[in-house]
């Protein structure tokens, strides 16, 4: 039987291949939950037989468009827009819009993918999206920002809706984005749905911690992963790639539970501070200013910053990749475990490659994959989407202590789950299936559609 399984599992993969050629990101994401689903199906012969999987691996419905706009001196610039609706099983499309150059639909579909099960772990009733544009806001100014996300939103508003897809913010698109949006989106169909869109500013139907979910959630959930080993994050040094929302609350909530964060970085470089990063001057950098990592290092005495290079090179006990996918390579890995690295947490979707992951199971490092670790933001989206519905708004601290519950639930399942499928400790086997588990129930139940 573990031979068909095995068959059956690599015909799915060649299919993927072939349906979807030069989509190498969304190729490494599809082999990573494959590989664990082999147990799967070896218990479950009817997730065979329906093509369960082959049917989430194919996104629903995937939307390209023009996005045509003018920079401030009048130049015409076409960019283009991406919405890929992967799977409504537990619910709306949920998952965020990315403004990067490097985004294409290979891309997208990555991020959709991992969002169904990341999104499924969290418990709440979402589905898996993604989408985005290869335009850059860096450097753009504000009146530029918003012709573009206008136009984007001209054309996507009509896939959209709290009921159908429910889009949230990811790289280059923070609340002035979300906010563009959601003036644009009022404005064509007439109807303040605050549910359409999460992320939004406070005084126009946001929710408290949904800034700062995505890097507490991820210190909430290495601080669970600890906890089951005997172990905390008090008195851990800690190295955090990036220097966005995930990395600058991150950094937060390791200092509030103990641990020293002593690097971070862009695409520049990375800054080395003994002390701890200082929260205050690397908001003030990077929030505020939107300056270059290196600033910080310029106004903080004792500071160092390392132009190119590698952050993975500064020794810690726990490494947390918090910038983009792919960034933490083989070589990187090697030179955590000789550092003696006794964790790794991903903030970041995707942010460690399959070699790399291979050397933390080797080297007896603890993993947390992104699809559970980094849930907190889509977990607090959901959040603010129930505040909307009801019209109400939460505090803080109840927001707050609603997301570590569903992060250390987050945490439990794919604990509990790695153990019954015969692999202990394995939290990238135990997020997978758990996570595939939630959805195949919902999609058989809604029948062959």
């Amino acid at each position: 039987m573990g031979t068909d399984v095995s068959a059956v599992v690599e015909r799915i993969y060649d299919e993927v291949l072939r349906r979807n050629p030069g989509e190498k990101e969304f190729h490494q994401a599809v082999r990573e939950v494959l590989e664990s689903l082999a147990v799967v199906l070896a218990r479950h012969s009817e997730y065979a037989e329906m093509k369960t999987i082959e049917r989430i691996c194919e996104p629903e419905r995937q939307i390209i468009f023009r996005v045509p706009w003018q920079d401030d001196s009048g130049e015409v610039h076409i960019n283009r827009g991406f919405r890929v609706e992967f799977n409504s099983a537990l619910g709306p499309y949920k998952g965020g819009l990315r403004f990067h150059p490097s985004v294409n639909l290979g891309i997208v579909k990555f991020l959709g993918f991992e969002q169904i099960f990341k999104n499924a772990l969290t418990g709440m009733p979402i589905g898996g999206g993604k989408g985005g544009s290869d335009f850059d806001p860096k450097g753009r100014s504000d009146a530029e920002v918003m012709r573009f996300c206008q136009s984007f939103m001209t054309e996507l508003y009509r896939h959209l809706g709290e009921y159908t897809d429910v889009p949230a913010g990811d790289i280059g698109v923070g609340a002035r984005e979300i906010g563009y949006l959601f003036g644009q989106y009022k404005r064509i169909t007439n109807r303040y749905e605050s549910g359409v869109l999460t992320g939004k500013g406070l005084g126009w139907g946001g929710a408290l911690v949904r800034t700062e979910a995505t890097g507490y959630g991820a210190a909430f959930f290495a601080q669970a992963m600890m906890e089951v080993r005997g172990d905390s994050l008090d008195g851990k040094r800690v190295v955090i790639s990036g220097s966005g929302n995930v990395a600058v609350h991150g950094v937060d909530k390791v200092h509030q539970l103990g641990g020293t964060v002593v690097a971070v970085s862009d695409s520049d470089g990375y800054v080395v501070d003994e002390k701890g990063i200082d929260l205050d001057v690397l908001k003030q950098v990077k929030e505020v200013e939107r300056a270059r990592i290196s600033e910080y290092a310029d106004r903080v005495a004792g500071a160092e910053f390392v132009e190119g290079g590698s952050i993975w090179d500064v020794p810690c006990d726990v490494a947390m990749p918090s910038a983009t996918q792919n960034e933490l390579d083989v070589d990187a890995a090697r030179t955590l475990a000789r550092n003696g690295c006794r964790y790794v947490v991903e903030g970041a979707n995707m942010p460690s490659t399959p070699d790399a992951v291979d050397v933390f199971r080797e080297a007896g490092i603890a993993f947390a994959p992104g699809k559970a670790a980094n849930a907190g933001g889509v977990a607090t989206s959901a959040l603010e989407m129930q505040q909307n519905a009801s019209r109400d708004r939460w505090s803080f601290e109840h927001s707050e202590a609603k997301l570590e519950e569903i992060m250390r639930g987050i945490h439990t399942r794919c604990h509990e789950t790695a153990e019954e499928y015969g692999a202990p400790g394995d939290l990238v086997l135990g997020a997978n299936v758990a996570g595939f588990l939630e959805v195949a129930e919902a999609v058989h139940a809604h029948g062959l559609i």
